[in-house]
């Protein structure tokens, strides 16, 4: 087995930081740009007055990044080259996500909105993979931000349980009518479109039956009613609720009727493997950070780190980080050679674990570092806030555990290859 990183890759990390430093820096630091992302981020960034929504200099700022890295060739890298991108592999991302995590806060891997100058695309590489013609041509769109698909799956009454939908569609001649409502609709503050999960046949708790509508947001009966306050500020996790909203069309469904929750899968599993990578990034940021204080630091006549109080939690966590690290990586090397569902029980263990790692060691950096690691003046409380959302997120760490429970003890491997069995975000408690 051959664990060293291709050298196409190696090398296309130097190319990366040698772009951040000639083309990423030195925009961070024009015009007060850096109050995004010190001491000030949080207010900087969110227009209070407005919903608590997102500032439109901070999308400004992060829109002038993403336009860099397109004309440098680093922002389509993950996706296939009929979209001017270099096929980039599910290994490749995972190292490059790492790698950029690793940097710390910044222009160039915003954690805010998971913005960065090697773009993640999942809902581009949905419609490439099973869109329609038509809908095919919302790529290019999407990829430069002047079109946007937000996502519409939970629900205020279910949320980890995604068969369970009170969102409900039905035919109308030559329309879908949809009522319902949805939580955390992630991206309502400037989605142009929203794909909207509802219930279309069958019985709850039944995977098939299920939807992905794209419905305009400027539908009438399409009601943005607020966005959540969250731990993470600013927000664009939208309470939506639908009224009678009627789309029509071949385009207004996004792979096919009744099988929105493969739809869902699909999304989830790209952005799993590829969260998990960033938190170990991360992880391993603070543990640096907090091994380079500590050797700066003196206390009663010693250095810091010559007290084992110190010593052994770093040395625990930056074992951690390699064993989570070498997960992540065979799991995302898996993908590249296998149907995403049949290695969901892996995408799980790295997401749910890593996760964990970079909370933990976030909160760890802050206790090494006192009094100084508890202000915003440090960026740790920043790190522990953002990746606290992904133990619910894309599925709670609840769900990602009982996912492998399910593997581990042979629930439905009767049936591997059925997307809509073997991993629902969802399915009956083991």
């Amino acid at each position: 087995m051959d664990f060293d990183i291709p050298g196409d890759l190696q090398q296309l990390l130097k190319d990366i930081d040698a772009f951040i430093e000639d083309e990423i820096r030195p925009l961070e630091r024009e015009d007060d740009n850096i109050r995004f992302f010190d001491h000030r981020r949080e207010y900087a960034r969110t227009d209070w007055e407005n919903g608590g929504v997102p500032r439109a200099d901070w999308y400004a700022l992060l829109r002038q990044m993403r336009d860099r890295a397109d004309k440098a060739g680093f922002l389509r890298w993950a996706l296939p080259k009929s979209l001017g991108g270099s096929g980039g592999s599910n290994l490749g991302m995972a190292v490059i996500r790492e790698h950029l995590a690793h940097l710390g806060l910044g222009l160039h891997n915003d954690l805010q909105n998971e913005s960065s100058i090697v773009g993640n695309f999942p809902t581009v590489l949905m419609v490439q993979n099973v869109g329609t013609d038509h809908q095919r041509t919302w790529c290019e769109p999407m990829i430069t931000g002047d079109m946007r698909l937000a996502f519409g799956l939970t629900e205020p009454d279910h949320g980890s349980d995604a068969t369970f939908l009170e969102t409900t569609a039905y035919r109308d001649g030559d329309e879908w009518v949809i009522n319902g409502r949805k939580r955390f609709n992630t991206g309502l503050d400037t989605a142009t479109h929203d794909m909207i999960f509802a219930r279309t046949s069958g019985n709850q708790g039944e995977a098939n039956g299920i939807t992905c509508f794209v419905v305009p947001t400027d539908t009438p009966g399409f009601n943005v009613d607020f966005m959540w306050y969250t731990f993470n500020m600013p927000s664009e996790h939208a309470e939506l609720s639908l009224d009678n909203v009627r789309v029509s069309g071949p385009d207004c469904i996004l792979g096919g009727e009744g099988k929105g929750l493969e739809m869902a899968n699909m999304f989830v599993h790209e952005n799993r493997i590829r969260q998990a990578a960033s938190g170990v990034g991360a992880a391993q940021f603070c543990v640096d950070e907090s091994v380079r204080y500590a050797q700066d630091r003196h206390v009663f006549g010693k250095p810091l780190w010559r007290n084992q109080a110190i010593q052994f939690p770093l040395a625990e966590m930056q074992t951690r980080c390699e064993m989570v690290r070498n997960l992540v990586y065979k799991t995302a090397w898996n993908l590249d050679r296998n149907h995403h569902m049949q290695v969901s029980d892996k995408v799980s263990m790295a997401n749910y674990q890593a996760n964990r790692l970079v909370c933990e060691a976030a909160d760890l950096a802050i206790q090494v570092h006192g009094g100084i690691g508890y202000t915003r003046h440090k960026p740790f409380e920043h790190i522990y806030r953002h990746h606290r959302r992904y133990r619910i997120t894309e599925g709670s760490e609840e769900i990602q555990i009982r996912r492998v429970a399910q593997r581990l003890f042979g629930v439905d491997l009767k049936r591997p290859n059925d997307p809509n069995v073997l991993d629902r975000s969802t399915t009956d408690a083991v």
